[in-house]
């Protein structure tokens, strides 16, 4: 007990314990640091949430139900995701100006990026669905443009042209162009198959083809790519390319017949 009480006494004791209490101090900052941090994020995320059902409620609960639940104006928006929004009103398709159209075209944008993402966290809360995607999901680096254009004549040429160009569906509707559509919107429109588009979501379409085709229409839309097949004639396909040859060859060959008929004529007179 004498050795005991002497080491107590020991001039070193108190150093020992100073660095004992600010290991402990740093061990317990180091766990209940994160857990404020992520506190506060869930705080940011719960004002997003509410300032976006304030949007929501003014210019989406007419048609889309008090709850997202959808009415007969319009669905319901319970599981579409953050992208479905993003896409619909950051294009200008949402808030629809009238719900007995065909198709709801695109248009000036209502709301700033800013609310877009509140609405997002809005409806995205009621229901999971697909998230924005990052810039990363459809940026062109690391793309392979050759096997974007595989794929997109594969899974969306019958619809919006080889070239991105768009076409004209039934009963009214129509495959938009895709010209001048931001990467992002179009990754959206994949993900979450607006109207009349087929969804491809990360099991039926990777999120690499989504990139490679993105960096394919990128290219083929690019004012500083070359035509080697001469005139593009709008890059509309062979329906174009046949009323071309048949106006403009066929009216060349008749006024060839003709001018050799004259000259015939001339020719026996004289």
């Amino acid at each position: 007990m004498k050795k005991l009480s002497a080491r107590r006494r020991h001039p070193l004791a108190a150093v020992v314990v100073l660095l004992l209490a600010l290991a402990a101090t740093g061990g317990l900052y180091a766990a209940f640091a994160p857990a404020g941090k992520a506190q506060a994020d869930e705080t940011s995320q719960s004002l997003t949430i509410k300032e976006g059902q304030k949007l929501y409620e003014v210019g989406c609960a007419s048609c889309h139900g008090t709850g997202g639940q959808g009415s007969s104006d319009g669905p319901s928006l319970v599981g579409v995701g953050a992208a479905a929004v993003d896409f619909q009103v950051g294009t200008g398709r949402m808030p629809a100006s009238s719900s007995q159209m065909a198709q709801i075209p695109a248009k000036k944008v209502s709301y700033n990026q800013a609310q877009i993402d509140q609405l997002a966290a809005y409806v995205a809360s009621l229901g999971a669905g697909p998230t924005v995607p990052t810039k990363e999901q459809y940026s062109k680096d690391g793309a392979d443009i050759g096997r974007g254009g595989d794929l997109f004549r594969t899974n969306c040429a019958q619809c919006h042209n080889f070239t991105g160009k768009g076409g004209a569906l039934t009963k009214g509707k129509y495959a938009p162009s895709l010209e001048d559509v931001a990467p992002k919107h179009i990754y959206e429109a994949m993900q979450t198959g607006p109207q009349n588009m087929p969804s491809f979501p990360d099991t039926t379409m990777t999120e690499k083809n989504k990139k490679d085709i993105i960096a394919y229409l990128n290219a083929v839309n690019s004012s500083e790519t070359e035509s080697y097949g001469g005139m593009s004639l709008g890059d509309l396909g062979p329906v174009v390319e046949g009323l071309f040859a048949w106006t403009f060859g066929l009216g060349a060959l008749i006024a060839i017949a003709v001018w050799v008929a004259a000259r015939t004529a001339k020719a026996k007179k004289s």
